[in-house]
């Protein structure tokens, strides 16, 4: 009989967050994917201390250590209030220790603004609607993974082959149980695919951990669909960078990076 995947990545129990299976990642059966903690720090930090600096404009992770799949605490703070600009930290702790941090620069947006700017270029991929969804598959899976919590669907490129793509993501479970994503949490769960979607080196031979996460944005996501348009580049000494273009189905909204660790895998 086939086990259906959880309908969460985190469920609420007191001030703790508890991952599902859904979390795991594919580098270490006891670690969590990249995507599950940045979307959890994501929807901390636009909760936190609301005001008419409303739209996150970038959001910047660093993975201190691989995030266990154990119940996690995080705790917010305002580093510098404003009305127009704001700065926000928040700690992601598991058993006391740190294992992420995160920080957000919040900016007010103001509609009464009659700038002379250009309109938007609209749609600069083909739109998910008209394509077909496809399986991630790991080369080395523990468990559900996150890359069972959302739908995924090829506009550019191809998964299985080394070179740029571009993917749309969509969620397909709340990030914490009886919510609806935000926008924000959307976007930094499929971020974090980048080093993924535009692999420089190929799937099953290398390593390509990234140690952070930085997403920027010029404006509001929209829609529950975040496409990638991703490219990576790895160095013979081990170090690599991915960067992303990040898409609504209205079209660009900003950029993301990630640094990446780059080993051989232990059997490759």
């Amino acid at each position: 009989m086939t086990t259906a995947p959880p309908d969460r990545v985190f469920t609420i129990e007191g001030d703790r967050f508890v991952p599902t299976e859904l979390a795991s990642g594919p580098w270490a059966p006891d670690a969590m994917h990249g995507g599950a903690p940045a979307a959890l720090l994501a929807r901390q930090l636009e909760r936190h201390d609301p005001g008419p600096a409303s739209l996150v404009v970038r959001l910047s992770v660093d993975l201190l250590r691989p995030v266990p799949l154990v119940p996690l605490e995080v705790v917010t703070r305002t580093v510098r209030p404003g009305r127009k600009v704001q700065w926000l930290d928040a700690t992601l702790l598991a058993d006391g220790a740190e294992v992420a941090r995160a920080s957000a620069l919040r900016m007010r947006v103001d509609d009464s603004l009659d700038l002379p700017v250009p309109p938007e270029p609209g749609p600069q991929v083909a739109e998910p609607g008209s394509l077909e969804s496809f399986r991630i598959e790991p080369t080395r899976a523990f468990g559900f993974g996150f890359w069972r919590a959302v739908e995924v669907r090829q506009a550019a490129g191809s998964w299985t082959e080394t070179g740029p793509a571009t993917v749309w993501f969509r969620l397909l479970v709340p990030i914490v149980a009886g919510e609806v994503p935000s926008p924000l949490q959307r976007v930094a769960a499929a971020a974090d695919f980048g080093n993924g979607v535009g692999s420089a080196l190929p799937r099953g031979q290398f390593l390509f951990i990234n140690a952070d996460l930085t997403v920027h944005l010029h404006r509001h996501p929209a829609g529950e669909w975040v496409a990638l348009e991703a490219e990576s580049r790895a160095e013979a000494v081990g170090v690599g960078q991915a960067v992303s273009t990040l898409h609504d189905e209205r079209g660009p909204i900003g950029r993301s990076v990630q640094s990446l660790l780059v080993d051989q895998l232990p059997d490759g």
